[in-house]
């Protein structure tokens, strides 16, 4: 049957996000000791703790990393004695530095090429848990819509984002296929929405998961090759 529609995971997918990552977490730190010197050198396992006990209290916030993360940074501010306004307006400034440095990733060497080849014969979507934003990143032009879990409320591996994916797309399940890194919540998720699911693995890692992928892949350059075989 002929495939019409791929969507793409993009954290360690279209990207490496670790360094992206710790990078923004560094860029965080030094602006909380620059404008908020209450705080002092907040340990990670105590942002944690915050974290597990925000969640806990508001399960719904484990699928809005944007949200729990300004929450987590209200109670830590609110816990080194701010005020209950100051902590709001730091912790929302405070985001705001992390997440625009949490966009400066590096695409892997073969994500435009291989975006604008399958652009040509497929329509391609986004289906992500994180929060990076394609249109913040220049990349919005290559994808027909970008699903991300903090806007639908629910995410991967659940088959809702997927089932809202096809809707957007316009395709039947059987004609889409998913690519992604995450043996939980791109292959597996995508397999249960009763999408085919492409295994990105460029590390060559064994798969350990119960379903196996319809394909695997080392290099996106790899792609439009593997798809034709489908």
């Amino acid at each position: 049957m002929t495939l019409e529609l791929i969507t793409f995971d993009l954290d360690d997918t279209l990207w490496d996000t670790a360094p992206t990552i710790v990078s923004a977490e560094a860029t965080l730190r030094d602006w909380l000791a620059a404008h908020a010197p209450d705080l002092g050198p907040f340990p990670r396992e105590a942002l944690l703790a915050i974290r597990t006990r925000v969640v806990t209290a508001e399960p719904g916030l484990q699928h809005r990393i944007s949200a729990l993360r300004r929450l987590v940074l209200f109670h830590a501010l609110r816990d080194a004695g701010y005020a209950e306004t100051e902590a709001k307006r730091l912790g929302d400034e405070s985001f705001e530095v992390f997440l625009q440095a949490r966009h400066q990733v590096e695409l892997f060497a073969d994500v435009l090429p291989t975006l604008e080849q399958l652009g040509e014969h497929y329509t391609l979507g986004v289906v992500t848990n994180g929060n990076a934003d394609v249109r913040r990143l220049g990349l919005m032009e290559h994808f027909k819509f970008a699903l991300c879990a903090e806007d639908l409320g629910i995410g991967k591996p659940d088959p809702a984002p997927f089932l809202e994916a096809l809707r957007l797309g316009g395709a039947e399940a059987s004609r889409a296929v998913h690519v992604g890194d995450h043996p939980t919540d791109d292959i597996a998720g995508a397999q249960r929405a009763g999408l085919r699911a492409i295994w990105y693995n460029p590390q060559r890692k064994p798969w350990e998961a119960e379903h196996t992928p319809d394909a695997e892949i080392h290099s996106l350059a790899q792609l439009p090759e593997t798809l034709r075989n489908l």
